[in-house]
């Protein structure tokens, strides 16, 4: 009597796994198909493509623009933070070069930047603001820009 109680338990904890087995297995098929259809219902919009094209016209700086931007960086206080190829307090100028090309944005960005000084593009130390005239700031870095 005691073999047979004995494979009655072992028969029906067998049969218990195999129920939780199958009751997981139906559980997971019936998720994904649940997510299936749920996927199936969802539409995609496809989206505008809106293609912007502007047209930079910007003149190349010229030899005589170059010397002018060189004499203006000598003249002002730029190189007591500034040299050529060695950092100092500021980056140096081949550095500059490297980091930004000689675009009319750059040009641009740069000459905003010399003006109203700042900090963060270079470290935590800022650099003063310089109150030039545009023109002048633009060759100093067309100037700055060409020496690589």
């Amino acid at each position: 009597m005691y073999v047979v109680i004995n494979e009655n338990i072992k028969l029906l904890s067998f049969m218990k796994k195999a129920l939780l087995s199958a009751a997981a297995l139906i559980l997971t098929f019936a998720a994904s198909q649940s997510f299936a259809q749920t996927q199936s219902k969802t539409t995609v919009t496809p989206r505008k493509t809106v293609t912007k094209t502007t047209t930079v016209v910007s003149k190349k700086p010229t030899a005589a623009d170059l010397a002018q931007g060189k004499a203006l960086l000598a003249k002002s206080d730029c190189l007591t933070c500034h040299k050529l190829d060695t950092k100092v307090i500021g980056p140096a100028y081949k550095d500059v070069a490297k980091k930004y090309p000689a675009t009319e944005a750059n040009y641009q960005k740069l000459t905003k930047k010399v003006i109203d000084g700042g900090s963060g593009n270079w470290g935590a130390i800022a650099m003063a603001p310089h109150p030039l005239p545009p023109a002048d700031v633009k060759k100093m870095i067309e100037y700055i820009l060409s020496v690589k």
